[in-house]
């Protein structure tokens, strides 16, 4: 999994509540096996039309936005279905953060074990970012080591963050990570094991 230390990027809004798992990623484009790949079904439904020609008011379509990595949204973003396709699908298209007044549990969860950095704000502070992003192209900086969001004009709030879950993150640490931090009190189990075994 990639650090995340220190990011900045450029924000673009979806000003919407409670963008729920299906609308991030439709369930038609969950039959993949590996992980990659499903960036360019991101909010497929809304990004566009029937006959699938982007439409030119959703925000991903917007040459404002592009190269956006920093996503901005509505309260409980992520609700609905577990399915960790959501994170998989926001970071291959390019995001390293998503910056909404609250999420759900599971995808907050599956985000953090992706490398998706989900940073809760008041709702006051996200409108203020959202309000800024639709007026320009606007930059943020996310430093998770000292737990702040801040632009170059004096703009600043800090966030929560587990302890274990930060440190994961800025070490570059998932599920699979952390277990072989135990490789070598994994190996000599196996040894001792294999050895009983025979004996």
């Amino acid at each position: 999994m990639e650090k995340f230390t220190l990011h900045s990027g450029i924000t673009v809004a979806i000003d919407r509540a409670n963008i729920d798992t299906d609308q991030i990623i439709p369930k038609q484009f969950l039959k993949r096996i590996e992980r990659s790949g499903f960036g360019r079904f991101l909010f497929y439904d809304w990004r566009y039309a029937v006959d699938g020609t982007p439409d030119a008011g959703f925000p991903l379509n917007d040459p404002r936005y592009a190269g956006a990595s920093i996503l901005v949204a509505g309260a409980n973003f992520g609700c609905g279905s577990s399915r960790e396709h959501a994170p998989w699908s926001l970071y291959d298209y390019g995001f390293r953060a998503v910056i909404a007044p609250s999420f759900a549990d599971i995808f907050y969860n599956n985000s953090l074990k992706n490398g998706l950095l989900p940073v809760a704000l008041s709702e006051e502070v996200v409108r203020e970012i959202i309000d800024r992003s639709r007026l320009e192209s606007y930059q943020i900086t996310i430093d998770l080591e000292r737990q702040m969001v801040a632009d170059c004009r004096g703009f600043a709030s800090s966030f929560d963050i587990d302890p274990f879950r930060k440190h994961c993150l800025l070490n570059g640490l998932d599920d699979i990570g952390l277990t072989l931090q135990h490789e070598e009190k994994i190996t000599a189990y196996e040894s001792r094991r294999i050895a009983t075994a025979r004996s």
